[in-house]
């Protein structure tokens, strides 16, 4: 296959923002689509290679692995070995556990399965994860384990026939993730049914460059054509870049945009165009050639920058993190890529041994961290001691099955003891999600009549829910109804309330003020109090105190980025109080100083940390809370009584 500089230099337009994205530079909020360009540039040029070798009579099986084993194992295995003594001195047994259960994952190749069953990749603990990224390289490797086998199946037959039925599957694998985007958005993302047609495009070029290309260029055999449709698809690929960002339903029909213009590139620019010859230019080629190893590094860095520091690193030194992913990548690219690719010197049985030896050793290792619970044997009886929060027995304070549902519920499931003894004066009711659960144990503890109606994944909004299926549509008309019935004197709506930020359609603004004037209108006499978000940390504050061995036994405070979101959310619910006549407490202003929380609370002689994971109370900080809150409460209303 002749080689294209211009492909080296579009690999450098998709990894650079890749990288910047994953370093939180807010102006590449789309930098995420730089892996669908390289899904397409991947799918174009593997299967020139097959076709090519299929047309000569030289493909196997044995020459396609070899090739990727060359290709993907020995900078893969390099970036996994040296992240294993940061892992093993710097994380936590629960963090290592989830670490080694990754590299039995990545060495399967099926570590886009293993990171959708722990979480979406939005979430804020993926920053903390070093393989997170490798998720693109188990689609890649699935896929390239069942298109050779097609093609093998099919060439017996037409290419008009092969190449129909491949376009067909394509646009189910396109239809289907559409569907996905709105339905299954995090299985979207990860896995390869609804990532395949992205790899088709490339597929299909190399189809087009080997078959009809001459047939085509015939009507579009015009430069200014080139030069336009290869303009065009820089730019679509640009404003992606640029324009999307995590509330895209993606991929889906979104993804059409940098994915065909990745497609207009590769068909278009050549040397004697301008975006070809742009792409061509001596930097961007370089950077192409080492982007692979470049994309291997980026995360870790990363990912143990982030889990090392109490806060989010500043942006001078993810900038100079993502700056050094590049020499790094040099250097495995000289010392690794390029001798593994090289026959001569390492033979196919040698590289099937390197491949087979490598992955064994690190399922071994990542079987052993898993067994012994992520290596916990590292930590002192005290930092366990820490840690052992993270297991926290939430249910009987929360009062799960009963007052705070679960997906699997119906509002038919609340049973009698959810609501307070008496109704009207001297009541509360609770509304919202896991978060006003943790919160019901105090109030309950500190207040004589509280009504709890709580909803896993649930914010107290009307017309929202997050989980599809109106599983929350249904529960919270139920709070409604129960509110115009039982018009408690005063109503609580407390929940993560930044949860909903990237995701509610109409803002969280206008949801949460048509929610109050809805609820005035049906209990004009009931106070309404919103309630703030807890203050949060990443990964979980039992864990940062483990980790820099600060004791419960002390008023300490403790910073957190990830407070960030909370305040940006407070922000938004103070200024909806003040437009609807309503009252705001803030979390963060009582608990909170120069960005550092309150991290434990005493009672007594017994200690907890103010929330056993990221955001969620304990029993303690429950009961502290709501006296907090109460005190508010009865300093503008002498008839509420505790």
């Amino acid at each position: 296959m002749k080689y294209r500089a211009e492909i080296d230099g579009l690999r450098t337009i998709a990894v650079i923002p890749v990288i910047l994205f994953h370093a939180g530079f807010e102006y590449f909020s789309g930098g995420f689509i730089g892996v669908d360009v390289f899904f397409v540039i991947s799918g174009y040029l593997i299967t020139t290679i097959i076709l090519s070798e299929k047309e000569k009579g030289t493909f196997t099986l044995a020459n396609f692995y070899e090739r990727r084993a060359r290709r993907i194992l020995p900078a893969l295995f390099l970036v996994m070995f040296v992240s294993l003594p940061f892992a093993w001195f710097w994380f936590t047994p629960s963090d290592m556990e989830d670490f080694s259960k990754s590299l039995i994952a990545v060495s399967c190749f099926f570590s886009n399965i293993h990171f959708l069953k722990e979480s979406g990749y939005w979430e804020i603990a993926n920053e903390l994860k070093p393989l997170l990224h490798t998720w693109s390289l188990a689609v890649e490797e699935q896929y390239y384990i069942i298109f050779p086998l097609f093609l093998m199946l099919m060439w017996r037959f037409r290419k008009r026939w092969i190449l129909s039925s491949f376009m067909m599957l394509a646009a189910l694998s396109l239809f289907a993730s559409q569907w996905a985007a709105y339905n299954e958005p995090t299985a979207n993302f990860f896995l390869l049914p609804t990532r395949a047609w992205e790899l088709a495009i490339g597929a299909s070029i190399a189809f087009y460059f080997l078959y009809r290309k001459q047939a085509i260029r015939t009507l579009l055999s015009h430069k200014i054509i080139d030069e336009i449709l290869g303009l065009v698809g820089l730019i679509m690929i640009g404003s992606a870049v640029f324009i999307f960002d995590e509330t895209v339903p993606f991929p889906g029909f979104f993804a059409l945009i940098p994915t065909i213009g990745a497609g207009l590139i590769i068909v278009f620019s050549s040397s004697k165009t301008i975006v070809g010859r742009l792409l061509g230019t001596k930097v961007l080629v370089g950077i192409g050639l080492i982007s692979y190893s470049a994309y291997l590094w980026h995360q870790p860095l990363f990912a143990f920058a982030r889990y090392r520091s109490p806060g989010e690193p500043g942006k001078l030194l993810l900038f100079c993190l993502a700056a050094l992913a590049f020499p790094l990548a040099y250097l495995s690219w000289r010392y690794v890529e390029k001798p593994f690719r090289r026959k001569d010197g390492f033979s196919r049985k040698l590289i099937f041994t390197f491949a087979i030896t490598g992955s064994v050793l690190f399922i071994l290792f990542g079987l052993a961290g898993e067994k012994t619970d992520g290596f916990s044997y590292r930590y002192f009886d005290s930092q366990q001691a820490m840690l052992s929060y993270l297991k926290y027995d939430f249910k009987d304070a929360y009062r799960e099955g009963s007052c705070f549902l679960r997906k699997n519920q119906t509002y038919s499931d609340f049973k009698d003891e959810c609501f307070s003894s008496d109704n009207g004066e001297d009541s509360i009711l609770l509304w919202g999600d896991s978060h006003a659960a943790a919160l019901s144990y105090g109030l309950r503890k500190n207040f004589r009549n509280v009504t709890q109606l709580t909803t896993s994944g649930c914010t107290p909004l009307i017309g929202y829910d997050p989980i599809k299926g109106s599983y929350c549509l249904d529960i919270n008309n139920f709070v409604l109804r129960k509110i115009e019935q039982l018009k408690p004197e005063v109503l609580i709506l407390h929940a993560n309330w930044s949860e909903p930020l990237p995701k509610i359609e109409v803002g969280l603004k206008e949801a949460l003020s048509r929610t109050i004037l809805h609820i005035k209108s049906i209990a004009p006499k009931t106070r309404i109090i919103v309630l703030g978000g807890v203050p949060q940390w990443k990964p979980s504050l039992p864990s940062l105190l483990a980790k820099f061995y600060i004791d419960l036994k002390q008023e300490a405070y403790v910073y957190s980025h990830c407070n960030k979101k909370v305040q940006d959310a407070d922000q938004i619910l103070l200024e909806v109080a003040e437009a609807t006549d309503t009252t705001f407490i803030s979390l963060l202003d009582i608990f909170c100083k120069n960005g550092e929380c309150l991290s434990s609370v005493k009672q007594d002689k017994t200690y907890e940390p103010f929330v056993w994971d990221y955001g969620h109370l304990t029993k303690l900080s429950s009961s502290l809370v709501s006296k907090e809150i109460l005190f508010r409460i009865d300093a503008n209303n002498e008839g509420l009584q505790p």
